[in-house]
C-alpha cells in the first residue's frame, strides 16, 4: 500500500536562514516555493524524497499552532508522509488498522516562482495512535520538478529517516504490522542498542533504540536523515570548504557504507552523508 517515502516535514523560525542551509548542504537549489494556510514553504525534490522546510509567517491560527511547536520541541523534524498510490485503499486500511486517519483531502499549491500548479490527495492518521509521530499519506497527481545542481558532490536522495524509540516491540508492530513496512534488519549491539530497518521504497525507515533510565516509553520521535552521495570525500570537501563541520570518514553500521556525521548546518537535525561502497571481488 505504501510505496515510498514522499517528503519529511522540517519546522523553522526563519525560512530564508533554513533555504540557504539546505542549499549549502545538499548543492541543490528549491524546487518549490509557496506560502498559505499561516506558513512559507520552500521544498527541495531529489531522486527518492522531497525536504519540506516550513516556517510560520502572519497571525493565524494556523501560524500560532507552527510557533508554539518550535518553542516547545525547537526547530527540526516534524512529521513524515508516506507515499501511495491509491489513497482510498490507504485510508481503508488505516480504518482496518485503527489509526482513525482523517477524511481523504484534496490539495492544490502553486510554485510563487513559476507559477506552476501540483494537485495530490492526503490523509493524515491520529498522531497519539502513531506514537506520537505525526504522519500523512500521499496520493501524488503528477512528480514534482527535481531541485537543479548548483554544486560540485551534490546530495542524490535520502538513505534513511531515523526513528528514537523507547519500546521497540510496539514501534514495530507499528510500522511492520499496522503500516505494511517490511523489515529489512533487526540487530543489537551492546555500544549503540538495537537498530531495526524497515524497507520504504528504495530507502529506509530506521528505528533505533537506546536504552534511557525514565525515558517516555509511549512516545517516538523522529531524530535524524541520512543523505546518500556518490563520493563522500568529494562531498566532505564541498561542505568544509562551504563552512559546515564535518567529521573524518568511518566505516558505516549499515554493512557495505561510509558515512560522515555534520556538525552544523542542518537546522538542528542529527544528520549523516551515506556512500555505498563497491563490494569486493570474490
Amino acid at each position: 500500500m505504501i510505496t515510498g517515502l514522499d517528503h519529511v516535514v522540517v519546522l523553522l523560525d526563519d525560512i530564508k536562514a533554513g533555504a540557504a542551509a539546505y542549499e549549502r548542504l545538499l548543492g541543490r537549489a528549491p524546487s518549490w516555493q509557496n506560502s498559505g494556510e499561516g506558513a512559507d514553504r520552500v521544498l527541495f525534490s531529489l531522486d527518492n524524497v522531497t525536504l519540506e522546510l516550513m516556517a510560520p509567517t502572519g497571525f493565524s491560527v494556523a501560524a500560532d499552532r507552527i510557533r508554539n511547536v518550535i518553542k516547545i520541541w525547537g526547530e527540526g523534524l516534524a512529521s513524515i508522509c508516506f507515499a501511495t498510490s491509491d489513497i482510498a485503499k490507504m485510508h481503508r486500511r488505516l480504518e482496518r488498522v485503527a489509526l482513525k486517519p482523517d477524511p481523504v483531502a484534496e490539495v492544490e499549491s502553486q510554485d510563487s516562482v513559476s507559477g506552476a500548479v501540483l494537485h495530490w490527495k492526503r490523509t493524515r492518521a491520529a498522531t497519539e495512535l502513531t506514537r506520537g509521530v505525526r504522519m500523512f499519506f500521499l496520493e501524488l497527481e503528477s512528480r514534482r520538478p527535481r531541485s537543479a545542481v548548483t554544486a560540485a558532490a551534490p546530495i542524490l536522495g535520502l538513505d534513511h529517516v531515523v526513528v528514537s524509540t523507547e519500546d521497540p516491540e510496539r514501534a514495530a508492530a507499528l510500522y511492520g504490522a499496522r503500516l505494511g513496512l517490511d523489515m529489512a534488519l533487526d540487530r543489537s549491539h551492546q555500544d549503540w542498542g538495537r537498530l531495526m530497518f524497515f524497507r520504504c521504497g528504495d530507502l529506509i525507515v530506521e528505528m533505533v533504540h537506546r536504552p534511557v533510565a525514565g525515558a517516555d516509553q509511549r512516545h517516538d520521535k523522529l531524530w535524524g536523515l541520512s543523505w546518500r552521495v556518490a563520493d563522500i570525500e568529494a562531498a566532505r570537501k564541498r561542505l568544509l570548504a562551504a563552512g559546515i563541520g564535518v567529521t573524518e570518514v568511518r566505516v558505516g553500521r549499515k554493512p557495505g557504507t561510509r558515512v560522515v556525521s555534520l556538525r552544523d548546518g542542518t537546522c538542528g537535525i542529527h544528520t549523516l552523508l551515506l556512500e555505498k561502497t563497491a563490494p569486493r571481488a570474490s
